[in-house]
């Protein structure tokens, strides 16, 4: 039986191994910087994120980490899936729309008019299982980023 659970500050060395998980499979291990303490102070002392982890007879099997972002044209909050990843021995035993369903429950229930997230373009298991569900591509979009020294640069430099 699945079942589906909010993380809690126990969790913390749980939600990073999902991280390092989700980034090794992505190719992305390098990228990864969180450590326990930045997700500690970030999801559980500042608030700005939330984690599901779905479980097998007590054994979490994969993970959600969303927050809510904000659409001007709704004029409500939307949910953010951030990552969402499940054990490959797991895979196919529906943890992953599990997941993706119990999002969208809280989306309801709280009044979102979204949910969305990013998916890598060569990650053709992922695509084929979001519209699997129903997702659409948003392929009039392009994302952008600052990250690093730019940021800093940016940030730290006055508005003109």
């Amino acid at each position: 039986m699945i079942n589906y659970r909010y993380a809690t500050e126990q969790d913390v060395s749980l939600i990073l191994y999902f991280i390092r998980s989700l980034a090794e499979y992505e190719h992305m291990a390098d990228e990864v910087v969180a450590t326990e303490a930045l997700l500690q102070e970030w999801i559980f002392e500042k608030r700005k994120a939330e984690v599901i982890f779905a479980l097998e007879d007590g054994k979490e099997t994969g993970f959600a980490l969303f927050f809510h972002n904000f659409s001007t044209f709704l004029g409500r909050a939307g949910i953010y899936l951030e990552d969402l990843f499940v054990l490959p021995e797991y895979r196919g035993k529906g943890y992953g729309k599990g997941l993706i369903q119990t999002l969208a429950r809280i989306a309801v229930e709280r009044g979102c008019g979204r949910l969305e997230w990013w998916c890598l373009d060569w990650n053709t298991p992922s695509i084929e299982f979001y519209h699997s569900l129903g997702a659409v591509p948003m392929d009039e979009w392009t994302v952008y980023r600052i990250t690093g020294n730019t940021l800093l640069e940016l940030g730290s430099s006055d508005p003109v």
